[in-house]
């Protein structure tokens, strides 16, 4: 009596060296963490740099956060909380199999993303225009004139701005990469490739996108909210 082959059904969206869906989503879900991880202790090192030469250089980076934009990097930070607020609506679409309203989420989370992209370069070249890009041109001048009391010294003010274009030029590149990861999802949100079943990229994208929101959490009060007490 000859053998009768085994046959398993497969399910949409399940890649071949997973058993089911469930052991692919647990899979993808921890390879996502592991790999915020490492991006936790990559920031990590600059926060730590950071606080150490705020701790040494205090009125410099006082004076250097005055000089910023506040409005723009509270716009900034806003829209980001909406951006958060529209992917767990696009993945809660997902799940219900509404298409289209997952789309119309994911769109508007590529609005808000280019939209924080386009205010930073904004601050960036309002920067440019005050010679405060580190390095022969540099010139803090106008920040020590604005602020007498404080006593500060050109060198290290430098430090703050080497420091704010480091740490802002990083999370805007994980927002460009973050991005371009979210016009493919919603392409193929598009297409339909996401249902109720299956649906983990939209997730896995999602915990990439709430962890460079996070960082920016971060950012805004280190970089902004230094010292912003009135001077007597």
């Amino acid at each position: 009596m000859a053998d009768t082959p085994l046959t398993i059904e497969h399910e949409e969206g399940l890649q071949h060296q997973f058993v089911d869906m469930q052991q692919q989503r647990d899979a993808t879900t921890l390879g996502m963490w592991l790999f915020l991880a490492t991006e936790i202790m990559f920031f990590g090192g600059m926060f730590l740099a950071y606080l150490v030469y705020r701790n040494w250089y205090y009125p410099e980076f006082a004076a250097g956060s005055r000089s910023i934009d506040i409005y723009l990097g509270t716009i900034n930070t806003a829209v980001l909380i909406c951006s958060s607020l529209t992917v767990a609506m696009a993945v809660r679409a997902a799940a219900l199999g509404k298409r289209q309203l997952c789309v119309a989420f994911l769109l508007a989370t590529l609005v808000f993303g280019l939209a924080f992209l386009g205010i930073k370069g904004k601050e960036w070249y309002d920067k440019f225009e005050e010679h405060h890009i580190p390095g022969r041109s540099f010139n803090a001048e106008d920040i020590i004139r604005d602020y007498p009391q404080l006593h500060i010294e050109p060198a290290p003010t430098q430090i703050f701005f080497s420091l704010y274009f480091a740490m802002t030029g990083l999370h805007a590149l994980h927002m460009i990469i973050g991005v371009g990861l979210f016009l493919y999802l919603t392409y193929h949100a598009w297409k339909g490739r996401y249902t109720p079943e299956y649906h983990n990229p939209l997730e896995i994208g999602g915990l990439y996108w709430h962890f460079v929101d996070i960082v920016w959490i971060y950012l805004f009060p280190l970089l902004y909210l230094i010292d912003r007490k009135p001077l007597r």
